[in-house]
């Protein structure tokens, strides 16, 4: 059995309490949201806080509230609140369908949003436990100095492993810090840093508090597509979450695409064929064929790398091929399982 190292454990009841312990212990300090990303990989020695921080009896970060022209978020929310609330219905159905394929029902009643947008970032090499890391010797994401899928590389080629992020580009989402300085709100995409290592841009002191997802307005449609071997329980091998807005004779206005798992951070795609013309076979093959060369697959996840480069345009334009409006029915596996999952609204 496999067993967390020992550690010290806080459970403030404010933000500024939890921002306090953050500046005060530094990286020996980790936050624990629902734990179903920390707890195994402090278990596997991933990760090996001194001092671990909850946020549960942090309740403010619950709450779901309006904000101006945009509703904001408690980072604690679980996943299944997110699926089952009117926040992320119709014109958000990519947050929605976003949480409902991260693993399985049991761990979204778990996970939140905060932690799955916060998810550490993952690899063939890293994700093992101790004594297969110990093996091989260690990887330099953690207590090496060797990439193991690009063993030439100053860097980490870890990939992004959240399936919310993705989403919440696309919406035009941002996401709210709050650190001992003081509180301040970015894009979700600003977030995220081309690193396997130090993907986060948030600073040692700094809780992700919530989300400002902006209130949708007519017009607007958005879907999200996962890639993986099992219909549920893993990780995406490659994500896509795509956003419109069409005007009453169906012509697109503006439009979003974000490739997921591609990299160590959600990449937008280049959408800007979809603008100012129908949702057509030729402009869907046109947006597909620029979003799928952002896919430059490693050999640091599931699936052959040829294969999974070529299944970046079939999600892509199964994605917009939804957006248009088709019938999940006829667009094959992906969208009939993520229609499956959620409920209707």
């Amino acid at each position: 059995m496999m067993r967390c190292p020992r550690f010290a454990y806080r459970a403030p009841r404010t933000l500024a309490e939890a921002a306090a312990i953050l500046a005060g212990e530094g990286p020996e300090a980790m936050l624990l949201a629902g734990g179903t990303d920390l707890v195994p990989n402090m278990k596997r020695r991933q990760q090996t806080p001194r001092v671990v921080v909850s946020l549960r009896r942090i309740a403010t970060l619950r709450e779901a509230s309006p904000a101006g022209p945009a509703t904001r978020l408690g980072a604690m929310l679980t996943l299944s609140e997110v699926i089952g609330s009117e926040f992320s219905a119709g014109a958000r159905g990519a947050l929605r369908k976003a949480a409902a394929q991260v693993a399985t029902p049991h761990l979204q009643n778990m996970g939140t949003l905060g932690g799955n947008l916060c998810l550490d970032t993952r690899c063939n090499y890293y994700d093992q436990n101790l004594e297969w890391r110990s093996a091989i010797d260690f990887c330099m994401k953690k207590d090496g100095k060797v990439c193991w899928v690009a063993p030439g590389s100053p860097r980490c080629w870890a990939v992004t492993s959240t399936d919310t992020a993705p989403a919440l580009m696309a919406l035009g989402a941002e996401v709210v810090l709050h650190g001992a300085r003081g509180e301040r709100t970015l894009p979700v995409g600003q977030l995220y840093r081309d690193d396997g290592i130090a993907y986060l841009a948030k600073r040692a002191d700094e809780i992700l508090s919530g989300v400002l997802l902006p209130v949708a307005v007519p017009g607007e449609a958005s879907t999200y597509w996962k890639l993986r071997r099992r219909g549920a329980f893993d990780f995406p091998v490659l994500s896509v979450a795509a956003w419109v807005r069409k005007d009453a004779d169906g012509v697109v206005r503006e439009a979003r695409l974000i490739l997921g798992s591609v990299a160590s951070r959600p990449l937008p795609a280049d959408a800007s064929s979809l603008v100012g013309n129908p949702l057509t076979e030729e402009t869907i093959q046109s947006a597909a064929e620029a979003g799928a060369r952002l896919a430059k697959p490693l050999d640091n996840t599931d699936f052959a790398l040829g294969w999974r480069k070529k299944a970046a345009f079939s999600l892509i334009a199964g994605a917009l091929r939804e957006l248009r409006g088709d019938d999940p029915e006829a667009l094959g596996p992906f969208a009939r399982r993520a229609a499956a999952l959620v409920p209707a609204g």
